[in-house]
């Protein structure tokens, strides 16, 4: 037994969890709040947001390679994650790569990009270089910046990463029809310059990337011209399809989606998608060309869609099977079990997500409406449902911004914390014009997973007892297939969607445009007025010590003028680490375990 000990907690808020997790309630991003932790030891542990938390964005553009040894670490052995509920990557292709559970392994042990994350000496994430020598430079405005590639990175050939793979690999982010899924869509897409008029290598035929002047190559240095100020472009620069590509037909979308070319620590043994990705190490990469990655492990293997329950029992008996194995949640039933056995075993990572419930603005055009879904909406019991621990993994939310952000502005739209209350829903239904019959809702959910599937059950129960009539319809995949494709038909007929958004960077301009901006893929509000389109715009010419604020203000104005979308929870994640894993520990940066410093003991 222990003593009088918190819960082991990696603190620091997450400043890159990729978006597009899976839709639905039991796999969805791990979302951040950097709140405040309290603990008996006898697992009783509470979460509270508090008005101090720390605030996101720590820089090191000098770190150098290698990174500092992990003390104790050893080399050796294979180390098994098991992922419930979790399909993983669509994709293994960096550039397509836009999910918070491939992400974090690709750009932990597979691709490098221009920067990357790496721990301080207190866990904090910090933004360091990888595939260039600093953070970039900028001019004046922040309309060029431009990265020295470093000349010791290498593919798992051999060859060099060069300067002129650098600048494709950015180039094909570009190229929305190969990739419409990828992060280049939403970002850049908007920040590059000229970028509208340019559809990418792929679909505008231009195998190299001639035909587009906005990113140039002199020598060891990738030049980037942007459209508008772009101040962040630096953790822009984090995300993996800010990498290399090789050249000509040897990242061909297709076959590259399958089995991409690494220039990290390791490479793709096998890969057999929402089932397993087995991992070696790369014998070409080399630790002094790295400010962050290590190579301890010989072997990853990690399983996906895993039945939560056998993992479980997997993790919690001693088994063999567990003692060099992660897991990526827990049944919340044994949350307070785990927390008096499993010591600092037992982690809580956070990180700066965000679940939305979106009802579709053309449709339920009365936010009285979208206020009494609010209430009608069965936090908790979702949140149990889904696998969440409430008040732990799952936090009240009311912004879209969360805690720990910077600028983020603290405030209620309703006066005060937005709780599941029926008979509210049903006042604000009447006094809408809709207190005679059910108002109609229609959404969709993934019946392949038993989590999204019982979550789904709670929201219709609570929302059928708030005066909604439900229709969910049962889809044999992730609600973001049927979400993200206007011409889908059943698209067509929800007014119900939602989102778990991370933001690609640890700002406001991360965080609201792609959820809120009209047209953007992961509005699933569908959300347009043209004076939140002019304010964001106008942010964007602001001084860059100015932008956090007015992020927070506006994020502000949007929830209390508008309420377009319903935050249901900033959402952290609970893993737990087999006996022989050495390091157990979170990854700040993207709300997953610590992937580069983890080893198993031998």
């Amino acid at each position: 037994m222990r003593g009088n000990r918190p819960l082991a907690f990696v603190m620091g808020a997450a400043l890159l969890a990729l978006a597009a997790c899976s839709g639905t309630p039991g796999e969805s991003s791990p979302l951040g709040a950097p709140a405040t932790r309290t603990g008996t030891g006898q697992g009783t542990d509470t979460v509270q947001e508090t008005d101090t938390v720390q605030e996101t964005g720590a820089k090191d553009p000098k770190q150098q390679a290698p990174a500092a040894p992990v003390a104790g670490a050893v080399a050796g052995g294979t180390l098994t994650v098991y992922l419930p509920g979790a399909p993983g990557p669509d994709t293994l292709d960096p550039t397509g790569g836009w999910s918070f559970t491939g992400n974090a392994i690709q750009q932990g042990l597979i691709s490098r990009s221009l920067t990357q994350y790496a721990r301080d000496d207190d866990g904090q994430p910090v933004l360091v270089p990888d595939l260039a020598t600093d953070l970039g430079s900028h001019n004046e405005d922040y309309t060029e910046w431009t990265f020295t590639i470093r000349d010791d990175a290498t593919w798992e050939n051999g060859q060099p990463v060069t300067a002129e793979e650098v600048a494709f690999g950015i180039c094909r982010s570009l190229d929305s029809e190969t990739f419409p899924s990828g992060p280049g869509t939403e970002y850049s897409k908007t920040y590059f310059a000229d970028a509208a008029d340019y559809d990418g290598p792929y679909t505008s035929k231009d195998p190299d990337c001639s035909d587009y002047d906005a990113i140039s190559v002199d020598g060891q240095d990738v030049t980037i011209t942007m459209e508008k100020p772009f101040p962040d472009m630096d953790y822009w620069g984090a995300v993996m399809a800010m990498g290399a590509a090789p050249l000509g037909d040897a990242s061909d979308p297709v076959a590259y989606a399958q089995k991409p070319l690494a220039n990290g620590p390791y490479k793709v043994e096998s890969w057999l998608p929402g089932e397993e990705l087995v991992l070696v190490k790369n014998e070409e990469w080399s630790a002094d060309s790295d400010p962050a990655r290590h190579q301890y492990v010989n072997r990853w293997v990690f399983k996906f869609n895993q039945d939560q329950d056998r993992v479980d029992q997997i993790m919690l008996s001693g088994s063999s099977d567990g003692q060099a194995a992660v897991s990526t949640s827990l049944t919340p039933g044994l949350y307070k079990l785990a927390d008096i056995d499993l010591d600092d075993r037992l982690v809580l990572a956070p990180s700066q997500c965000v679940a939305v419930l979106a009802p579709d603005y053309t449709k339920i055009t009365d936010i009285r409406v979208r206020k009494a879904l609010a209430y009608a909406y069965p936090y908790e019991d979702v949140w149990t449902a889904g696998g969440d621990v409430p008040e732990l993994t799952r936090v009240p939310a009311s912004s879209v911004m969360p805690p720990g952000m910077v600028g983020r502005q603290s405030f209620q739209v309703d006066g005060e914390q937005i709780t599941y209350d029926p008979e509210r829903s049903r006042e604000l239904l009447a006094e809408a014009g809709h207190g005679d019959e059910p108002y109609r809702i229609t959404m969709a959910y993934n019946e392949l997973d038993p989590q999204a599937a019982a979550a789904q059950d709670q929201i219709t129960k609570g929302l059928e007892a708030g005066g909604f009539s439900v229709k969910a319809i049962p889809l044999q995949a992730s609600p973001y297939t049927v979400w993200l494709d206007p011409d889908d038909k059943v698209n067509k007929t929800l007014n119900v969607r939602g989102s778990n958004w991370c933001p690609a960077w640890p700002a406001g301009s991360a965080m609201l445009p792609p959820l809120l901006s009209a047209g953007a893929a992961f509005n699933t509000a569908r959300f347009d007025e043209p004076s939140i389109e002019d304010a964001m715009d106008d942010i964007a010419t602001l001084p860059v010590d100015e932008q956090a604020d007015a992020w927070g203000a506006l994020d502000k104005r949007i929830m209390t003028t508008y309420f377009p979308v319903i935050p249901t929870g900033y959402v952290n994640r609970l893993f737990v680490f087999g006996d022989r894993v050495g390091n157990p520990t979170g990854d700040g940066a993207t709300g997953t375990p610590n992937y580069k410093d983890l080893y198993v003991e031998q």
